[in-house]
């Protein structure tokens, strides 16, 4: 059996047509900038991105690195990327040069599609030095395309023996315009590449195939989600965040897909409501503590905001609390249906999702993914209800990794899924499933739980006593025991931290 995964998307994007497929808003100096692409302009920018990077050399199997953030060039470079049967991985570009490659050299991409700077908070970050050092770093690439959101902004490598050009003269060099041309794959060819960071060692090269992916993610939209052709689907994230691949699979089916690049608290809290209220989005994806956050302060988006078309809310990122419920339901609006999800990156998905079929519980997650058998466990491996255990997943998912990359006999993938019960798939989270109904409640990391004292407690309980003071807008629970200063995983605890802040990442 063989396949591909763009494929199907700009199939997807055909059916669109002259409709919208992508809308996009972005932060600029001042202000905001807007794009709404139909189906048809998708696939011909799709087209001309293959086969420019058909002509820089690339082929199937091959690695395509980008530092992009979430504009709709980047779902061209990914959807052409996959449609040569190469393999994408993206970095977002608050990301440090160091951290980027830490995570390619492992890969040893052949190109490099790259931001040379991003708009957050009202404030432009030049990213230029960071993309010349990551090219000074990874001497497998033999191609840089730049993107320049400041268009008299233009990036110099002149130094340095590799090709490089502007993303519109790169694709300047295909019109005519050319068809895309699908390499076929087998079911689990790579896809994509995510990165996971554990407790030691360098980030994990986390491996999603073509099949799984567009499997797991019909599945999940259109069963749980409930999308609808011609829906807008908008989930907030940035383009290194697995959500962002999660949002695009919505182009298979016919929804238009939301892209938003830019903080959500600038100028306030209240900017993504509004973007939500005036372009009558459907479905509109955060992350709990996004929703916190509106909560804290008060905010009331129904008062302020019509909300007309909306008819979902999802949560993710975090466990959402009960009050987070209430707040939804007292102060957005009455009668949305509000989703709370849990998965990963590492299955690029969420194994406990909405169900349009349910009723929604305050503080709980509806129902466990189809297709994957979850179960709570205690610590001698047997199955429980009604109280907290791990997650686990007892028998194959479509959405299971292949593998990491460069791990060639499997013992680091085994070691990080599959030791803990020997054979079963430990997510790292801790869950409680109900007896009475099958509704769940996520209580937070398992491998990040704190132990004082033989006394085991979930980061979610911290947030909720920690975030109950009027004084804590955010806060970002860290156990730092087995981390030093200087090492890898500490690098992102300290990159999510300054992001939190509104700042930077370096």
């Amino acid at each position: 059996m063989t396949l591909n995964y763009a494929e199907r998307l700009v199939d997807g994007l055909k059916k669109i047509g002259s409709s919208p497929a992508i809308l996009f808003r972005g932060e600029t100096q001042g202000g905001f900038e807007r794009q709404e692409i139909t189906g048809t302009d998708m696939v011909k920018a799709v087209a001309r991105a293959a086969k420019a990077l058909r002509t820089a050399g690339v082929r199937k199997g091959d690695r395509v690195a980008a530092y992009l953030s979430n504009r709709p060039e980047t779902v061209v470079a990914c959807l052409a990327c996959a449609s040569l049967g190469a393999i994408w991985s993206n970095s977002p570009p608050e990301l440090s040069s160091s951290g980027v490659v830490e995570r390619l050299r492992q890969i040893e991409p052949k190109v490099l599609l790259a931001s040379t700077g991003y708009y957050y908070g009202g404030k432009y970050f030049d990213r230029r030095e960071a993309v010349s050092e990551i090219v000074r770093q990874l001497p497998s690439l033999e191609h840089v395309v730049f993107l320049s959101v400041d268009p008299g902004q233009r990036l110099d490598l002149s130094e340095l023996p590799i090709q490089s050009q502007a993303w519109a003269d790169w694709l300047k060099a295909t019109e005519p315009e050319p068809a895309i041309d699908f390499e076929p794959v087998p079911f689990e060819h790579p896809l994509w590449i995510l990165y996971s960071s554990g407790t030691t060692g360098i980030p994990k090269p986390i491996v999603h195939s073509h099949g799984g992916m567009l499997l797991e993610h019909l599945k999940a939209l259109s069963l749980h989600l409930d999308l609808r052709k011609g829906d807008r689907f908008f989930w907030f994230t940035t383009a290194g965040w697995m959500m962002w691949n999660f949002l695009i699979s919505g182009l298979a089916l016919q929804t238009c897909v939301v892209l938003y690049d830019g903080s959500p608290k600038y100028p306030d809290l209240s900017v993504l409501w509004g973007f939500v209220d005036e372009e009558a989005i459907h479905y509109f994806g955060t992350s709990a503590p996004f929703l916190m956050a509106c909560a804290k302060v008060g905010l009331e988006p129904g008062k302020k905001f019509k909300l007309s078309k909306l008819r979902s809310i999802g949560s993710t990122g975090a466990p959402l609390p009960p009050e987070g419920f209430d707040w939804v339901y007292q102060r957005a609006k009455p009668d949305v249906w509000l989703g709370s999800v849990s998965g990963g990156t590492d299955a690029c998905t969420a194994f406990i999702l909405a169900n349009p079929l349910l009723p929604v519980r305050r503080g709980k997650l509806q129902s466990r993914g189809l297709g994957a058998k979850i179960e709570a466990w205690d610590e001698s491996g047997r199955p429980i209800f009604d109280a907290v255990g791990e997650l686990v997943i007892t028998a194959p998912f479509p959405c299971l990794p292949v593998f990491f990359w460069n791990d060639s006999d499997g013992s680091r993938f085994k070691s990080s899924y599959f030791d803990h019960y020997p054979g079963i798939w430990r997510h790292g989270d801790w869950i409680e499933i109900c007896g009475a109904d099958g509704q769940c409640v996520i209580y937070g990391r398992s491998d990040s739980t704190m132990n004082r004292g033989g006394v085991r407690m979930g980061t979610s309980e911290f947030y909720r006593v920690v975030e109950a003071g009027p004084e804590i807008v955010e806060s970002l629970v860290i156990d730092t025991t087995g981390y030093r200063q200087g090492d890898s995983n500490w690098a992102d605890k300290v990159t999510a931290i300054r992001r939190i802040a509104g700042r930077p990442a370096t």
